[in-house]
């Protein structure tokens, strides 16, 4: 047994190898060709018309990929320019200095925003580095880049993507402030766009979850040119739905139908519970707009005699549990609830439910901005996407 776990890893060991030599001539390769196409002639092709410059050796370089460290040897030429001076070829494809990927910046910096220190980066990066150096600054330089990249995205022009809905929820992440650990509100906006596609518009710290936090959010998506949305769909935080009424007077507001369900649960009495649990999913779930309707005035009528807070709660929420009847039926599914936004954050946690708390209220920010960037996080488009504009045209009516 012990022979063939020794034997085991030596193959494991040579398999690596031999993947990290396949993954050096792939990157010589692909190199090589865009060289090519920027001389305008192979290696070994006479002075030509289309001839710009000229080969003139190699350059060894280190290269960390999501398969580990490969040593390079990357092609230099001399090009003349339109001035007729000649100038040193760049890659685009391995930009100059770069040592890792994109994907290997992405792991070193997912791993140091949820709180390691560089030294224990290194030790749990070993595979991917592999001898490579990483230095403090080096780490700093790549967080450094992610705030600026951060900062423009967060400032950028919204009116190319002719945002239709809006989702918005605040999260309550646990972070370190001082000595002490405390959630603290991330206000989050979703948006869909008029191809159906789902997209992060705004992401903010926040104090508290008020009405000014999320006006603040509201102005500056205007700012930023994002126009009035046909449909808002949010949990039942009051001072959100008076942010959106502010900015935007008239809006339709979908109330998501989750948290009023766990809301009436929490007033029944439990030998109740499962009963009223089967009711409201009735309800909600109904196949029509006038089997909703009549479900809805047969839920009234039935829990004001059998529990009148749980009737009270209902009535609170109103008829913005069920504005998802005013569009398309293909769209019900997806504007029932906040489901979109709870799936981010959920993939969230996954990522840093090993830490107690993130370092500080920044790392929060920059954690899931480069988690959306790098697409570990993916968004699909929303179900029902080809009768957005129909939809727009039914909510407007109603």
């Amino acid at each position: 047994m012990e022979r063939g776990s020794r034997s085991g890893g030596q193959e494991k060991g040579s398999l690596e190898e031999l993947v990290r030599e396949r993954v050096r001539e792939i990157i010589e390769v692909i190199v090589e060709q865009e060289l090519e196409e920027a001389l305008g002639a192979a290696s070994s092709a006479r002075v030509g018309a289309q001839r710009s410059g000229y080969r003139h050796g190699h350059r060894v370089r280190t290269l960390s990929t999501s398969l580990g460290a490969s040593t390079i040897a990357l092609p230099r030429a001399r090009m003349e320019g339109a001035d007729g001076k000649r100038h040193e070829w760049r890659s685009a494809i391995i930009p100059r200095y770069q040592r890792r990927t994109a994907q290997v910046d992405e792991a070193i910096l997912g791993v140091y925003l949820s709180g390691t220190n560089t030294r224990r980066l290194r030790g749990a990066l070993a595979p991917l580095l592999r001898g490579t150096p990483l230095s403090k600054d080096a780490v700093s330089r790549l967080v450094g880049r992610l705030r600026e990249d951060f900062a423009a995205w967060a400032a950028r022009d919204l009116s190319a993507l002719k945002v239709r809905y809006l989702f918005l929820d605040g999260w309550y992440p646990r972070v370190r402030i001082g000595k002490k650990r405390a959630r603290v509100p991330v206000l989050v906006t979703l948006g869909v766009c008029a191809d159906g596609r789902r997209v992060i518009v705004d992401l903010r710290l926040a104090g508290v979850e008020s009405e000014r936090a999320w006006l603040e959010v509201m102005h500056s998506l205007v700012e930023r040119k994002l126009g009035r949305p046909v449909l808002a769909v949010i949990d039942g935080n009051p001072g959100l739905a008076a942010a959106l009424e502010q900015q935007w007077p008239g809006v339709a507001l979908q109330r998501c139908a989750n948290p009023k369900l766990w809301n009436l649960l929490a007033k029944a009495p439990a030998h109740l519970r499962e009963e009223l649990a089967e009711d409201y999913r009735r309800m909600i779930y109904a196949d029509s707009s006038a089997a909703v309707e009549q479900a809805r005035r047969g839920f009234a009528r039935k829990w004001k005699l059998r529990c009148q807070a749980v009737f009270q709660s209902f009535e609170e929420a109103g008829d913005q549990l069920f504005t998802f009847t005013a569009f398309p039926a293909s769209q019900w599914k997806a504007l029932r609830t906040t489901n979109a936004l709870e799936r981010i954050n959920e993939e969230f946690r996954r990522r840093t439910k090993t830490q107690a708390s993130l370092p500080n209220e920044e790392a929060v920010l920059l954690l899931l901005f480069g988690l959306l960037r790098s697409g570990q996080i993916k968004l699909r488009r929303l179900v029902g996407c080809h009768e957005l504009e129909s939809g727009n045209k039914s909510a407007q009516a109603a």
